[in-house]
């Protein structure tokens, strides 16, 4: 079995939640609250921004002209496509790039986004590497589950097929393969970047309770009562 084969399937507990969240079932099927898919779309767009310098990161710490290259494609894609994505999904709620890029984090995607940085920045490639996987292969793995389970074309089609894409596919194949390289010349690693990759899971399965629930600042919560 590859290690990054071996990281999914000892976080399967995870793997397994996260597709049977809330969030998933209703967005699979169409029926997600509005509400619920804008917090999602405000705090990820949030999220890539730092994802893409991530691996922008990840690009310096490279030692393969090759990799490198990748590392900073990838950052580039992220600002100039995937987020592209999240514009036009945000434009059916009557926000501008520049209401998106004021949107505040809040708590769980700054703890995530910071994980992710703090990690690219302070540990070794490989390290790195695990702490991005779980995003790219979770988002495959649960948009080919919401895939077999949604029954026709609707609002959230769109969110289905990008992560279905071809292009997304070959994606996640090169964080496989970055995952597995590390991990076999590197096996003093894999204590690490198992660690890393548990977390980024938990992080992953959190950010989902964050939009279904529609998480906010406490403070905020409580000007909302009063």
């Amino acid at each position: 079995m590859s290690f990054s084969d071996h990281l999914v399937e000892t976080e399967s507990e995870l793997w397994t939640a996260q597709k049977n969240h809330p969030f998933i079932r209703e967005l699979a099927d169409g029926t997600l609250d509005e509400a619920a898919f804008r917090t999602w779309v405000e705090q990820d767009y949030r999220y890539l921004h730092d994802y893409a310098q991530t691996f922008a990161v990840l690009g310096t710490k490279a030692r393969e002209e090759e990799t490198m290259a990748h590392c900073f494609a990838v950052a580039g894609n992220i600002v100039d496509e995937e987020m592209d994505l999240h514009r036009e999904f945000a434009a059916d709620y009557g926000l501008t790039p520049q209401d998106l890029a004021s949107v505040e984090k809040i708590p769980t995607c700054v703890a995530y986004t910071n994980y992710l940085l703090r990690t690219a920045t302070e540990r070794p490639l490989g390290v790195g590497a695990a702490a991005i996987y779980p995003c790219g292969r979770g988002y495959l793995d649960i948009a080919e589950h919401m895939a077999e389970r949604s029954d026709g074309d609707h609002r959230y089609t769109p969110f289905i097929e990008k992560y279905t894409s071809d292009e997304f596919r070959e994606s996640v194949a090169w964080m496989t393969e970055l995952v597995d390289r590390c991990a076999e010349r590197h096996p003093s690693l894999r204590d690490e970047m198992a660690t890393a990759f548990r977390r980024c899971t938990q992080l992953e399965h959190a950010f989902w309770e964050m939009a279904y629930t529609e998480e906010a600042w406490p403070h905020e919560r409580r000007q909302e009562v009063v």
